[in-house]
């Protein structure tokens, strides 16, 4: 074997002996590096596994905030929702109640002209007690308080009567237009109250035996263009503030001017609180003959009467200063009075006297609400009979012996106070007085019949269960005293005891 030989032999076999050892090297190292990469991995799961469930509660616990919040939010949304449905239930709590309160529209529009519709139905039942005659039904007397229809004979019996009338229920029309700038307007107010009955019969009006039909009167009928009044009113003469609450057609009629009729009157304020009424309105001379208690219209006057009225309206209260200037006049034969209109052939020259009147009539609110008050008037003059107490005195008496109206001087007073208890129940007092004084030439007998002097004192309770409703019982005590020239004072008096209920519903 040769060197070369024997050095590759050599080789070789070392080789041999090495290559199993680097083999074993070799897969001792991959196995420990698979080791270690399944250690690694092992980890990386482990990792992957703790971030997973950090990822999982981080979700959770940003679910659980999330929702938390939107409780929150929601809660918050809620209770919003609760305050503005609380305030949104107050604001209309708020506006129902303004609106109750606020009176509300009325009316209907036709054309540029604005119509509205009211009154009252009422219901009057009463029980009177005369103590000196019987009044007939279906009269004046029988339905309100009238002075001069309570009985005066002299030994008279006593007369008890109940009746049950809804003559009072009125009803009225207002209208409002603007006419090429100017505030047009128009009122008419109608009542069944004061014109007679068209019949008695059992099929006709006035009888309470069957349909107990009365008939419709105007009571105001007026036209108003800015500041001028045209039509039937109350006289400018009159305050109708001084009124009181009755359950009677008008309450004190004694003491009171009282009288609707045809005027013309111009109204212009002074000031914010003062007011100027200047009136020219319908003549009438209510006339007696000297000898008879009966009182006429002449229906002869030839000048209408002048009125003036100063009214204030201010906080406290509201009066009212007013005149009235007039002629009184009737037509003459020398021995008779006589209606220009019954014997036109007869009439003689005119007899004439002059008419001249004042008035003085208020109110004073006793609290701020208004919701109590006190009421009065007061009038004197000379032959102004027929604006004083439903004509109860004549304007003048006639004499034909002198051929002349003798004169007659009236004065009159009423005064009531007006108390509100609660906000649906009030108390009202109220007295009135009239005195007749004639001239001192007509004597007793001259002036048998007439009448002299009546009084009355009334106390009332009302009561309004709801709005609109009025309920009333009133008591009055009225008497009258008249000229007598039988009786040795020259005087008959009468008295009238009068419970009365009333039932009223206004719209």
């Amino acid at each position: 074997m040769t060197f070369r030989t024997t050095t590759l032999a050599t080789l070789l076999a070392a080789s041999a002996l090495v290559a199993p050892q680097a083999a074993m090297a070799a897969t001792a190292r991959e196995k420990a590096l698979e080791a270690r990469l399944e250690k690694l991995e092992a980890q990386m799961q482990a990792l992957q596994a703790q971030l997973a469930t950090a990822q999982g509660e981080q979700a959770s616990a940003q679910a659980a905030v999330v929702e938390a919040r939107a409780a929150t939010a929601q809660a918050q949304a809620a209770a919003a929702q609760a305050q503005a449905a609380t305030a949104q239930a107050g604001e209309t709590r708020t506006k129902l109640a303004a609106l109750e309160t606020r009176p509300q529209p009325e009316g209907f529009r036709n054309g540029n002209t604005t119509l509205k519709l009211g009154g009252y139905l009422k219901l009057i039942a009463a029980y009177s007690h005369f103590s000196n005659g019987s009044v007939p039904s279906n009269t004046l007397g029988r339905d309100f308080y009238l002075p001069q229809a309570i009985p005066t004979t002299p030994g008279g019996r006593g007369f008890t009567t109940e009746d049950f009338t809804a003559k009072q229920t009125r009803l009225w029309l207002n209208f409002d237009s603007q006419v090429a700038g100017h505030a047009v307007k128009g009122y008419l107010e109608t009542d069944f109250q004061t014109t007679p009955s068209a019949s008695t019969s059992v099929t006709g009006g006035g009888s309470q035996r069957t349909t107990n039909g009365y008939t419709l009167a105007l009571r105001r009928a007026i036209l108003t263009v800015d500041k001028f009044t045209f039509g039937q009113d109350w006289t400018t003469f009159q305050y109708t503030g001084a009124l009181p609450e009755s359950t009677d057609y008008v309450g004190g009629a004694e003491g009171t001017v009282f009288v609707r009729e045809p005027l013309i009157r111009y109204s212009t304020p002074l000031s914010r609180q003062l007011t100027l009424h200047l009136g020219i309105e319908n003549p009438e001379s209510a006339l007696a003959m000297a000898g008879s208690a009966a009182v006429m219209e002449s229906g002869t006057d030839h000048m209408p009467d002048f009125t003036a009225r100063l009214a204030y309206a201010g906080q406290r209260g509201e009066l009212s200063v007013a005149a009235l200037v007039r002629q009184v006049r009737g037509e003459s034969t020398g021995t008779a009075l006589v209606n220009n209109t019954a014997s036109a052939g007869a009439v003689g020259s005119g007899v004439t006297a002059g008419g001249l009147g004042g008035s003085l009539g208020g109110k004073l609110f006793l609290n701020d609400a208004r919701t109590s008050d006190i009421r009065f008037i007061a009038a004197y003059g000379r032959n102004i009979g027929r604006y004083v107490g439903l004509n109860f005195a004549p304007d003048a008496v006639y004499n034909p012996a002198t051929n002349r109206l003798a004169d007659v001087d009236v004065f009159a007073a009423l005064a009531s106070a007006h108390l509100a208890v609660t906000p649906h129940l009030r108390v009202n007092l109220m007295g009135s007085v009239q005195t007749v004084h004639y001239a001192s030439g007509l004597t007793f007998a001259q002036l048998n019949g007439l009448n002299k002097r009546a009084w009355s004192a009334a106390a009332n309770l009302f009561y309004t269960p709801v709005k609109n409703i009025d309920l009333g019982i009133e008591y009055r005590h009225g008497e009258r005293t008249v000229v007598n020239a039988t009786i040795a004072n020259g005087e008959a008096k009468g008295q009238i005891d009068r419970v009365e209920f009333a039932a009223k519903y206004s719209f």
